[in-house]
């Protein structure tokens, strides 16, 4: 159910300075949306598990409080992300 070393490396080397720049906004940001999809998607198929809707909101807080960070802390920066991953129109 967890994301795979594949595409998080992948997700590292996209996102971050370098491949093991792990603790950057934007790596942290992307992982948390790249599990809040696999939880939305395991929450369609599985609509009675109750652990894995807890789970997704506790996600979705956590990459809530980030984005208020990375908004707070680098405005045009945090624009272009958005734009990039989607998560706004």
């Amino acid at each position: 159910m967890a994301l795979t070393k594949e595409t998080t490396s992948a997700t590292i080397k996209k996102y971050g300075a370098k491949d093991t720049d792990t603790g950057n906004v934007k790596v942290q940001i992307a992982l948390m949306t790249q599990r809040i999809q696999q939880l939305t998607d395991h929450t369609k198929q599985f609509p009675k598990d109750a652990n894995a809707k807890r789970a997704l909101l506790k996600v979705v807080g956590q990459r809530r409080k980030m984005l208020k960070y990375f908004e707070r802390t680098d405005l045009e920066g945090y624009r272009a992300f958005i734009k990039e991953l989607g998560l706004r129109k």
